[in-house]
């Protein structure tokens, strides 16, 4: 069963029965606030999430990441939650520090 935690936010645990689906979709379905200004569709980074661990577990980087990266706006680490499907096994992630919504509280 396909897992994320998001450390910055105490920890929070989704788990999912449902494998290859886009990390945002299980995040925004376990009631998780996650920013995503251009609706879905890649077109910018306010969805990256920033690796811990498991990048094994998630479908190779898009076109779209792709370009973000040479572009300098995505790290090696980092990946667009709307592109990146958690296919298997656990998802430790953050949430980048100029993605925090201001209504939202963070751990460390």
């Amino acid at each position: 069963m396909p897992r994320i935690v998001i450390q910055n936010l105490f920890n929070r645990e989704i788990n999912s029965k449902a494998a290859d689906r886009k990390v945002i979709e299980l995040i925004h379905e376990n009631g998780i606030d996650w920013m995503h200004a251009c609706g879905k569709k890649g077109r910018c980074t306010t969805c990256k999430i920033i690796l811990v661990q498991g990048e094994e577990n998630l479908s190779p980087r898009t076109s779209a990441e792709e370009k973000f990266a040479k572009l300098g706006r995505l790290k090696s680490n980092e990946r667009l939650s709307c592109q990146a499907r958690l296919s298997k096994g656990d998802l430790i992630v953050r949430v980048a520090e100029i993605n925090k919504f201001p209504h939202l509280e963070y751990s460390n």
